[in-house]
């Protein structure tokens, strides 16, 4: 069962595709942060979703927001993705524990061995204030994000 709005949202501590460390609480009472899981890098919606995000990521990456996304590629397998994209925002490795934070967030399909195509809204307090979870070939509308960071406005 994925965590609900209202209620905390869990700590995790991953690395992005530099091998820099990112920790949910890196973010505490500073930014909200907009937490998005996808399958796997180099797949067709994927690209197209975190393409979207890389658009729009002057809403999503500010003094008051910022966007993280999560898969259980490596992290080197992130570097080869995001050069090969130009993304430049944190694409965070859920490679070991295979899935351990998807699971902890409740989108972890089994089945699979991939995170759900889900999002987390987290306010600056840790709490998750909106989520949307779609089928893994459904892409998600980032003009959804902005609505729901503006709502916390």
């Amino acid at each position: 069962m994925s965590i609900e709005p209202g209620e905390a949202a869990p700590h995790f501590e991953l690395s992005d595709q530099h091998g820099q460390t990112v920790r949910l609480a890196d973010f505490a009472d500073r930014r909200n942060v907009v937490l998005v899981f996808y399958p796997l890098a180099f797949s067709g919606v994927c690209r197209g979703e975190l393409t979207a995000l890389r658009e729009a990521s002057g809403d999503l990456v500010n003094d008051r927001v910022q966007l993280l996304t999560v898969s259980v590629d490596s992290m080197f397998a992130h570097r080869a993705w995001a050069d090969r994209e130009g993304l430049e925002f944190p694409l965070l490795s859920d490679f070991w524990p295979h899935g351990g934070t998807a699971r902890a967030y409740g989108v972890f399909d089994e089945t699979r061995g991939v995170a759900l195509r889900a999002t987390f809204v987290i306010d600056k307090s840790g709490a998750v204030r909106w989520k949307v979870v779609n089928p893994i070939s459904e892409p998600r509308d980032v003009d959804d994000y902005r609505k729901a960071l503006a709502d916390l406005a």
